[in-house]
């Protein structure tokens, strides 16, 4: 029997499983059109709570709204029986929907309303159902009248004052006040109750100053009710002071019995609670006790819910929230002082009104198809499941020959249109239900598609795609996909479709660009609907922006080079920190990018480069971080004070993003140069703190500069003062010497200690001196100068000098001994037997007899030799004479000496003298010599020129300094072609002769020269020169052709012939030409027409020839003449003719008789037509 009955079981499972698998909902999509054609039940979409509570002051408003096609209208039951809204007037129904509003503007009372409503919303296809609607009217009863007697207790004992608030709706929030209506303070030992009792610990004798009232506040009358208040009496064994009290003596020294804890609320050791899942649980024990006890929570055989509890009013209250099955236990508190301890177990009892695990849903069928309702709730007690259908229950409705009950699940199979309806799903147990409406709706609908018609789909080559065809019918149709409307339905491969009509391509390419046509298809039609895909490159920074560093005032460029689909719009935006970048006079961007002058510190942040087109983005950042000098250092201290030396110590300044590499101390002293500041050390960067090293006697003041690698930030402001104790000096004086101005006087001079190094105030000097090597008694001096003359000297004598600073202190070290001399005199010999024992082109042997030292009367320097070239043996050089000196120093016995660089081919005088340091001696003999022939130096220029295709013309002159007698120049020449050159050859010239032509073989050879002048002696310096290259290697001298006798003759002739044609041009003019007008072109005269007997007018040739003073420009177009034509003509204004003639006569501007006098006569003569040009 039993494995018969799981057969069964396992048969009912898999029939469940099949249903399911061939049950197909239709989900209807929220397109407008759609709806529109589309019938369905009615559907409850907003409803009133289930326990409603409103308050009596305002209209009652009992929300029911629903919708459905057709819509759906609206009915009440209020207590279970139809609730006629018509009959009563203050009752009244919103258009379009259920909802209820009853005013009271008219009368009558909110509780006559109370009850329990219920609304119905019903079309052609089913009815739904609201929950159940508890409504109640908020209610705020006046407290009873009650006479409260005075609460009499002893000092220490425990104190309950009741508070019983009036039982309102909702129930009231209740607190304890005063007369003065100052709240109760409330701690460990006094506190509120859940029930609103105020519970003593234990009372003392200060309790009796107040007096206790409770107070109810009701949430929707917003009023607030008093009770009346307690008095408190309490008695104790001594007199109660308040100025004894105290928090560590609360009892000021009265003695008062002490008592173990026992439990106010709740009684006796153990209790039952009972709460609802996901409600909040409330466990209180509020404990009696003197001293007052603390309270503790514990959960037996558990650990309490660490996240959801809470404890509150002084851990007398154990708050959890969200409870759950798994919260349920025994729960124990206990109370403990140094007396003892209690203990309480609370037993919490987890029930759950109904909550959903299956909810039924709204199902879309199409006839023939198969489908399913399920209504799966739980709860303890677990919940009872009643299925209705329209608002009845399911057994008594209409059967339904394809809908069958399988306890909580209705199964429907080959339903047929008019088999909509709307079921309901109920429930229950004791402590709530739950109520679901879901219809089930039978339709059939042709295809149709929802999207856009032949919509434009760009996509980024390479990325996954996908084609969107939404669509929807009755049955649901089939969908295919074609592609270039060839070929089977796309799916497999590259191609994958998707049930709701989505095609996608998981990696789109070029060739994947074209126009895509889905088809729905189903037993009641067909749609189709087509997407064009066009595929672009994608857009991307090929180049993208860098982070750097820029020092402030600085010029900061972030790169960003976009490549993207040139068929596409785009935009390159820059943001700072992704806020948009304000592109004014100081950032500029361009197409590659975005520059920052003169940065600061505001520039600093992300930069973000980010090109953009309708279909995609690609996006780079980068940093700028703003380096600047260092702020000051801040705060300088002084401390740790020696004779010299000092602690400075100082908080370094904000180092902008370049570290501090070192910090420089400089110091400035009010003695000798208030005012200037002076580095005195340098230290690194993570130093703030340094013993400085100071001089006596000075009165210092420092600050610091921090240096990092921007530059130097400005300086600190100055430390406190700071004097240094006086000392005797500790330096020696710098650069002592002696020696002479006079011949009999010897001068000691030094430099002077610095201002920091006199260590003292009354600087002064000791000077010793004495004659070298004769142990005599050191002389001495002290001075305050930097001077000592030592006087009545011997010329030239060596002493001993040595020096010492002092001052009020003391003296400072004495300075090694230094040699000085006293001053020197005139040498009295001169050298002798001065001569030349060689002489050759440029160099001369002299050779002299030297003079006895002691003779020189000081330090010998050098023989000084002073000589001039006198002449040249060129005839007619002209050359500048210079006198020109040469030291020798030597002491050999037979001293000689070679003078070099002299001008070949010259005469020369020398004398020679002795010399010490101040003085020359007597001048020896004078000597004359000649220097032998050299050779020569370069001609002083050497010019190449072409005068022809097939010629060289090359021209030089003679060197500045022949050294000699010219005997000719030669010239080397050899051919050049690149790097190679050809055999070189020779011609040589008489010293006349200063210019050369040569023949070329060939229009393109070039030429290396080689050209120096001759004397008997040889070749000269050599000046080289290369022919010129020109292009097509046709270069033609360029010789300046205006003064070719050919060119003058030529000139002169066109000048001649020009001549003659304006003589002849100007004797036509004064002369004029006639013609009869009246042949060209028939027209009537006007009465001021000049005409000759004839007929004929005057008629200058304006035509065929400029006016005078006129210019032909190159383009052909006349330049008009700054002269009036009325000039030339004898009236005052020209007229001209309708062919465009000029009417008058042209001549030369004359008074009026002289014209007419001489017309004749001077028209004829060539002088006076040249006098016209006037």
């Amino acid at each position: 029997m039993m494995m018969q009955g799981r057969q069964l079981a396992l048969a009912l499972m898999l029939l469940h499983l099949l249903l399911w698998h061939e049950s197909v909902t239709i989900e209807v999509p929220q397109d407008p059109k759609i709806l529109a054609d589309l019938r369905q039940p009615p559907t409850i979409t907003k409803q009133s709570v289930k326990d409603y509570i409103v308050d009596p002051r305002d209209n009652i408003i009992i929300e029911c709204e629903a919708k459905g096609n057709p819509v759906p209208t609206f009915s009440w039951r209020r207590n279970g029986k139809f609730f006629n809204i018509g009959k009563d007037p203050r009752v009244t129904m919103r258009k379009r929907s259920g909802t209820l509003e009853i005013g009271f503007r008219n009368g009558g009372r909110p509780e006559d309303y109370e009850g329990e409503y219920q609304c119905f919303s019903g079309n052609d296809h089913g009815l739904a159902m609201s929950n159940k609607i508890l409504l109640r009217v908020s209610k705020a009863p006046l407290w009873p009248k009650e006479v409260l007697e005075p609460v009499v207790v002893t000092e220490g004992s425990s104190l309950v004052l009741p508070c019983n608030p009036p039982p309102g709706l909702p129930p009231p929030f209740t607190f304890w006040m005063n007369s003065m209506m100052s709240p109760i303070p409330q701690d460990k030992r006094v506190s509120k109750g859940l029930n609103g009792d105020l519970y003593f610990s234990n009372v003392m004798a200060q309790d009796a100053q107040n007096d206790f009232s409770c107070s109810a506040r009701f949430l929707f009358t917003h009023t607030i009710q008093q009770k009346n208040p307690f008095t408190l009496k309490v008695f104790t064994n001594d007199p109660y002071n308040d100025t004894s009290y105290n928090d560590s003596d609360p009892y000021g020294g009265r003695k008062v019995v002490e008592s173990t804890p026992t439990f106010l609320s709740p009684l006796g050791s153990e209790s039952a609670k009972m709460v609802l899942r996901d409600e909040q649980l409330l466990l209180e024990c509020i404990a009696a006790g003197l001293p007052t006890p603390t309270t503790k929570w514990f959960k037996k055989g558990g650990d309490l819910p660490g996240r959801k509890v809470k404890f509150e009013n002084y851990n007398k209250t154990m708050k959890i929230i969200n409870v759950s099955e798994e919260d349920a236990g025994e729960y124990v508190c206990m109370a403990n002082n140094h007396l003892g301890s209690i203990r309480h177990s609370i037993f919490v009892q987890v029930k759950a009104a109904p909550y959903w695990l299956d909810k039924p849903t709204n199902l879309v069928l199409a006839p023939e198809e198969n489908g399913r309702l399920v209504c799966r709730a739980n709860g303890n007690p677990k919940p009872s499941i009643q299925w209705l259908v329209n608002g009845l229950p399911i057994d008594s409705s209409v059967p339904d020959p394809s809908r069958q009950m399988m306890g909580d699940t209705i199964i429907f199979r080959s339903v047929q249109m008019g088999s909509s309806a709307v079921y309901q799903c109920n429930a229950s147990n004791q402590h709530g239900y739950l109520l679901a409406n879901a219809f089930v709706s039978v339709i059939d609908m042709r295809p149709r598609m929802l999207g856009p018609k032949n919509q434009l789909i760009k996509v980024i080559e390479n990325n996954r795609t996908f084609l969107d065809c939404p669509f929807f019918g009755s049955p649901f149709p089939e969908l295919r996909w074609f592609k270039n409307g060839q070929g089977s339905g796309l799916d497999g491969g590259q191609y994958r479709a998707y049930m709701n009509g989505t095609l996608e391509i998981k990696r789109a390419r070029a060739e994947d660009e074209g126009t895509y046509t889905c088809v729905a298809s189903s037993i009641l039609g067909m749609a189709e609907n087509q997407v064009r895909l066009e595929v672009k490159e994608p857009s991307r920074i090929v180049r993208a922006p860098e982070h750097q560093s820029a020092i402030r005032g600085s010029t900061a460029r972030f790169d960003c080079k976009v490549k993207f689909d040139p068929s596409l719009p785009v935009t390159v935006a820059w943001t700072k920190d992704d806020k948009p970048i304000y592109l004014g006079w100081r950032l500029r961007k361009d197409e590659e990018s975005l520059t920052i002058p003169n940065i600061n510190e505001g520039d600093e942040g992300i930069y973000t480069c980010t090109v953009k087109t309708e279909i995609d983005q690609d996006s780079a950042s980068a940093r700028l971080t703003v380096l600047d000098r260092p702020d000051p250092p801040m705060d300088l201290e002084l401390s740790d004070p020696a004779a010299r030396s000092v602690r400075l110590t100082w908080i370094p300044g904000n180092d902008h993003r370049s570290p501090v590499t070192e910090f420089l101390v400089q110091f400035e002293e009010d003695r000798w140069e208030p005012g200037r500041w002076q580095d005195l050390a340098t230290y690194p960067g993570d130093l703030n703190s340094v013993i400085l090293q100071l001089t006596p006697f000075v009165n210092y003041q420092f600050r610091v500069i921090s240096i990092n690698a921007v530059g130097h930030s400005e300086p600190s402001h100055p430390s406190p003062k700071y004097q240094t104790s006086s000392a005797a000096p500790d330096v020696i004086p710098r650069g002592l010497r002696g020696w002479g101005s006079e011949k009999d006087n010897m001068e000691v001079t030094w430099e002077p200690l610095l201002d920091l190094e006199k260590n003292g105030p009354n600087l002064h000097y000791c000077v010793w001196w004495r004659r070298k090597d004769s142990d005599g008694e050191w002389n001495n001096v002290t001075i305050i100068g930097l001077k000592h003359v030592v006087r009545n000297t011997e010329t030239y004598v060596p002493y001993e000098i040595k020096i010492q600073a002092r001052n009020e202190l003391g003296a400072g070290p004495e300075s090694n001994v230094v040699i000085g001399y006293s001053g020197e005199d005139k040498p009295t010999s001169a050298p002798t037997e001065l001569h030349v024992s060689k002489v050759d082109s440029s160099k001369a042997n002299i050779q002299w007899k030297p003079v006895d030292q002691v003779s020189v009367r000081g330090e010998f320097k050098e023989y000084r030799l002073y000589y001039w070239r006198e002449s040249s043996h060129v005839p007619g050089l002209v050359f500048r004479k210079e006198n020109k000196t040469k030291g020798f120093y030597t002491t050999v016995a037979e001293p000689s000496a070679i003078l070099s660089d002299l001008v070949p081919f010259s005469r020369y005088k020398m004398f020679m003298v002795a010399a010490n340091n101040r003085y020359e001696g007597p001048p020896s003999n004078t000597v004359e010599f000649s220097t032998k022939e050299g050779v020569p130096d370069a001609p002083s220029f050497f010019r190449i020129k072409r005068r022809g295709f097939d010629s060289i013309h090359l021209e030089w002159d003679k060197p500045l300094e022949p050294n000699g007698l010219l005997i000719g120049y030669q010239l080397k020449y050899q051919t050049a072609n690149g790097s190679r050159q050809g055999r070189p050859r020779l011609e040589t010239f008489l010293p006349n002769v200063t210019e050369f032509t040569l023949r070329l073989p060939d229009r393109s050879t070039r030429y290396n020269f080689y050209l120096s002048a001759l004397t008997q002696v040889g070749a000269g310096e050599i000046f080289a020169e290369e022919s010129p290259f020109f292009a097509n290697e046709a270069y033609i001298d360029q010789v300046d052709i205006a003064t070719q006798g050919w060119f003058i003759g030529l000139m002169c002739a066109i000048a001649l012939i020009i001549l003659i044609l304006l003589i002849v041009c100007f004797i036509k003019r004064s002369r004029g030409g006639k013609y009869p007008v009246r042949d060209k072109k028939d027209l009537p005269l006007d009465a001021v027409d000049h005409k000759d007997p004839d007929g004929s007018f005057d008629y200058h040739d304006e035509d065929n020839k400029p006016l005078q003073g006129s210019q032909t420009s190159l383009e052909g177009n006349v330049k008009e003449s700054d002269d009036s034509l009325v000039d030339y003509g004898e009236g005052g204004d020209g007229q001209f003719n309708e062919d465009g003639s000029f009417i008058g006569q042209y001549t030369v501007k004359k008074d009026k008789d002289e014209t007419e006098g001489n017309e004749s006569s001077e028209a004829t003569s060539p002088v006076n037509a040249i006098y016209s040009l006037a």
